[in-house]
């Protein structure tokens, strides 16, 4: 089981700095939002369900913070838009 690490406005899996096996990016935008931009998983990660696990966390965070998702990584968009319990952070474009 891998741990995910909250960063500065990231999350991810590995060494912060030097260079993570797996991250989800994301910036603030206004009060209200939270625009993800980009996620990553290494090859050697792949196939582990960590890009779910990543948003898992990016979803919780937003909660948390009474914050909208604002999906600009196709994955995240993809993943909020399946899973009917993200529904209520997934923002508008």
């Amino acid at each position: 089981m891998v741990t995910i690490n909250k960063g500065e406005q990231k999350f991810y899996v590995g060494d912060d700095i030097k260079d993570p096996t797996a991250e989800l990016t994301f910036n603030k935008s206004g009060k209200d939002k939270i625009v993800v931009d980009h996620t990553y998983v290494s090859d050697e990660l792949r196939g582990q369900g960590i890009a779910g696990k990543l948003v898992e966390e990016v979803v919780s965070y937003a909660r948390e913070e009474g914050k909208k998702i604002i999906p600009l990584c196709p994955y995240v968009k993809r993943k909020l838009e399946e899973t009917p319990a993200y529904h209520d952070v997934l923002g508008e474009q």
